[in-house]
């Protein structure tokens, strides 16, 4: 219970963080940039979201067994891909409900922002019209391409986890900071129960 109070908590307070640091610095960096700029920053902020919603389904449904092998022929990227679908739940939560909502809130605002800077730079319509077209566009685009996106995460799910697990390897060996040492570690399995008592046949 207290472990699932700590995650919920965790949850909570880094998508705050998250959330506050991506949204100023959109928000600034939305000043700075003109119209189509901007609109590339939409376009990446919402193929972002697409992407980690696709990531977070494929550790659901990938299985870990082929990696075992891949892991023992030192496969680049195996033991991270493990590591992945051991934390599935985890990788879920961060993929899919911390970053990819955290996308779609940031992909709305961000479209406002560029609907009030074409008002003022093109006209044409009104600033309602304008909102309203491009948080609509940015909304049926992001469900399209995560409703399309699943199909391809169930299908090639080790083809996408093991890609994911390069990702992590190449990040851990540039940077030194271990993603795989959060959460269950690969080497570890199942539990052996060792207080199981040993039934030894009786002597007739």
């Amino acid at each position: 219970m207290k472990s699932n109070v700590r995650r919920f908590l965790g949850v909570v307070l880094g998508t705050f963080l998250i959330s506050l640091v991506s949204s100023s610095g959109s928000s600034s960096l939305l000043n700075l940039l003109p119209l189509l700029p901007a609109l590339g920053l939409l376009v990446i902020i919402v193929l972002i979201g697409i992407l980690f919603d696709i990531i977070g389904v494929a550790a659901t449904a990938a299985d870990e067994v082929p990696f075992h092998a891949m892991a023992s022929d030192k496969v680049l990227g195996a033991k991270e891909a493990m590591w992945i679908v051991r934390n599935a739940a985890s990788v879920a939560t961060l993929c899919n409900d911390m970053i990819g909502d955290i996308a779609g809130t940031l992909s709305g605002a961000v479209g406002t922002s560029i609907a009030f800077a074409a008002f003022r730079e093109v006209g044409l319509w009104s600033q309602g019209v304008w909102a309203t077209l491009l948080v609509s566009g940015v909304a049926a685009v992001t469900v399209g391409g995560k409703a399309f996106g699943k199909d391809i995460a169930i299908s090639k799910a080790g083809d996408i986890v093991h890609g994911a697990g390069k990702v992590i390897y190449a990040w851990e060996t540039i940077t030194g900071l271990r993603i795989t040492s959060l959460g269950n570690t690969v080497g570890s399995g199942r539990k052996r129960d060792t207080n199981r008592r040993q039934i030894r046949p009786k002597k007739v």
